[in-house]
């Protein structure tokens, strides 16, 4: 734990080091687009986040690669290398479209060569595990379109979330935290060999989010971009993929006694295949809805618009701020929820605290449509938004509206200021005379 802990701290280090000479570097490059119509926020901001984000990854890669415990890792295994080569052309493609906002078919067709590099050098999913039969040996051809579709989902998953300051790190951060855990777990729990090089990828990608957040943060002083959160999301699926398709059900001795028992203790050991894609279920449904609704309208599946989950947060009445802590809220919930529950599947308490967390993310997420007015007397110990609002000033009536509107139109005399526009002139010039008078 003490050399995963100083792999984190380098990669976040490096990170957030490097996070201010890129932004920078971005305003010089003019990689600084336009506010769209779909945008939240208000000022041109640079992007090109992810050119900080790599250099962190390559950094606790080679950190991880001089530490005596996890030296193993790239000595018994050539996932490392392949997350590297992945990642570092998935990273290209998504500079340059931060530069030159490159076409949605040519980024897809990247993110799958990405993935099919990947699957070349070795990470890719070997087999999968079926309750009350066992595990089941997939083809190379299958284990590949499952890899690649995988990568795919998961890249475009986080792509799309990132939509507010710190929304798509912090839910990255929070599902690296929870599939390291599981990771950990696996390997020093089960002993485990295999499930190593998907608990260091999990470490490095909690410590590149990390390390991104305080630049990115609201107001957000600079974007991750394409660059960024493609890379983020290829690491997260590079991670699941690794513990699925390498670790072998088997070593668990879970698929003994009888079919309904195999069953009830295969549930841990499809946590792997799950986890991904529960920590990524609100993106992937923000995915999943996005391309029903644009497809509806008759539009292209990648046409940007303001239909986003996080668009729709602030359209019912929370603030930006608030509406990341909403979904940092249910990502821990739905991660870590899973989590607790492989490790204590026959525990009803872990049930019963899900449910009551979820009653109380329900409340949170509806609060705007309820918020509470303080009583008269309270009222100046409130924020503006718990206060009665005044009641709007009465309309005049006709005849005195027309009155007042033909005394604003009437011609000014010649000399008059707009101080005394609006004096009785006759009154105040005959006062004049008689005080020359006397």
């Amino acid at each position: 734990m003490r050399d995963y802990l100083l792999t984190l701290c380098v990669t976040a280090a490096v990170t957030y080091l490097l996070t201010g000479p890129v932004r920078k570097f971005a305003i010089a490059a003019g990689a600084m687009p336009e506010i769209r119509a779909r945008d939240v926020h208000r000022e041109p901001t640079p992007r090109l986040g992810g050119i900080a984000m790599f250099f962190g990854l390559c950094a606790g890669l080679l950190v991880a690669d001089h530490l005596p415990n996890l030296n193993s890792v790239f000595e018994l295994s050539n996932e490392p290398r392949a997350l590297l080569s992945g990642a570092a052309l998935i990273w290209l493609i998504g500079v340059l479209d931060d530069k030159f906002e490159i076409d949605a078919l040519i980024k897809l067709g990247g993110q799958m060569i990405a993935a099919g590099v990947m699957v070349m050098q070795g990470l890719t999913i070997l087999w999968l595990p079926i309750p009350g039969i066992g595990t089941v040996a997939l083809t190379q051809w299958q284990g590949t379109l499952l890899t690649v579709a995988l990568v795919v989902i998961t890249i475009n998953a986080v792509n799309f979330v990132d939509g507010l300051d710190g929304l798509a790190a912090g839910m990255v951060c929070i599902a690296a935290a929870a599939f390291f855990l599981y990771a950990y777990r696996i390997w020093y729990g089960f002993t485990i060999e295999a499930a190593a090089p998907a608990t260091l990828f999990a470490v490095i990608l909690m410590g590149m989010c990390l390390g991104f957040l305080p630049h990115n943060m609201h107001p957000a002083r600079i974007f991750m971009g394409d660059s960024g959160s493609m890379l983020i999301g290829l690491v997260l699926a590079a991670s699941a993929i690794s513990i699925t398709g390498q670790v072998d059900p088997d070593a668990l001795k879970i698929f003994e006694g009888s079919t309904r028992e195999a069953t009830h203790a295969a549930l841990p050991v499809f946590i792997p295949l799950l986890l991904p894609l529960t920590i990524i279920a609100i993106p992937v449904a923000d995915l999943v809805l996005a391309i029903v609704r644009r497809t509806w309208n008759g539009q292209s599946p990648f046409a940007a618009d303001r239909g986003h989950l996080h668009h729709r947060l602030l359209e019912i009445g929370h603030s930006h701020s608030r509406a990341v802590l909403i979904m940092y809220f249910w990502s821990a919930l739905i991660a870590f929820g899973t989590l607790a529950y492989s490790v204590h599947s026959a525990s009803m308490w872990i049930v019963l605290v899900i449910v009551a967390l979820s009653a109380i993310g329900l409340v949170l997420l509806l609060l705007p449509r309820f918020t509470p007015r303080a009583p008269r007397w309270a009222e100046s110990f409130v924020p503006p938004r718990y206060r009665r609002r005044a009641a709007p000033p009465e309309a005049p009536e006709p005849e005195a509206s027309a009155a007042y509107e033909a005394e604003e139109c009437a011609p000014v005399p010649a000399g008059v200021n707009g101080a005394t526009a609006l004096s009785a002139l006759p009154e105040l010039h005959d006062r004049r005379k008689a005080g020359t008078r006397g």
